[in-house]
């Protein structure tokens, strides 16, 4: 079940990071990215990858990672067929499946790899800028992390200590 005091204390964490509030954003977008692909089991792996690669904060890259719920993954995953689907320049079909195995999508993979990957792109930017502007508008609560934001943008970089 959905446990809203641990997502609360998860978001506290990634708001009040020692980081820039750009590094936290992009990792977090670059989650929610890998969240929108269609191969299930392997978002917390290719998120803490991603992480290791792109060297973004890894606690911001996995929870973007887990914005695509079972709740949503039904619909998404049909929102990205049928985007797949028209912009191969084929009718927008329903998608039919059993399981969310890639056994039983692989037939529809070039579809779902392209619409996943547009759809993805979009969440990820949206995904960016919320997170973005919640940091700035969480710190401004806080003295001394408005101050650290405010000398993170004017110097452009991460304060090191």
């Amino acid at each position: 079940m959905l446990n809203i005091d641990s997502w609360k204390s998860r978001f506290k964490k990634i708001l009040s990071l020692d980081s820039h509030p750009r590094h936290i954003a992009v990792g977090f977008a670059v989650g929610v990215f890998i969240s929108f692909t269609p191969f299930f089991g392997l978002h917390t792996p290719m998120a803490i990858a991603a992480a290791f690669v792109f060297r973004l904060n890894k606690l911001t890259c996995l929870t973007g990672a887990w914005v695509n719920t079972p709740l949503t993954v039904i619909p998404a995953l049909g929102l990205s067929y049928k985007i797949g689907r028209v912009l191969r320049g084929l009718p927008p079909n329903e998608i039919t499946f059993r399981s969310l195995e890639w056994a039983n999508l692989k037939k529809y993979a070039a579809s779902l790899i392209l619409g996943s990957s547009i759809l993805g792109f979009v969440m990820a930017l949206a995904g960016y800028f919320f997170c973005y502007w919640l940091i700035v508008r969480f710190r401004k609560r806080d003295e001394t992390l408005e101050e650290l934001t405010r000398e993170m943008e004017e110097t452009g970089e991460e304060i090191e200590e």
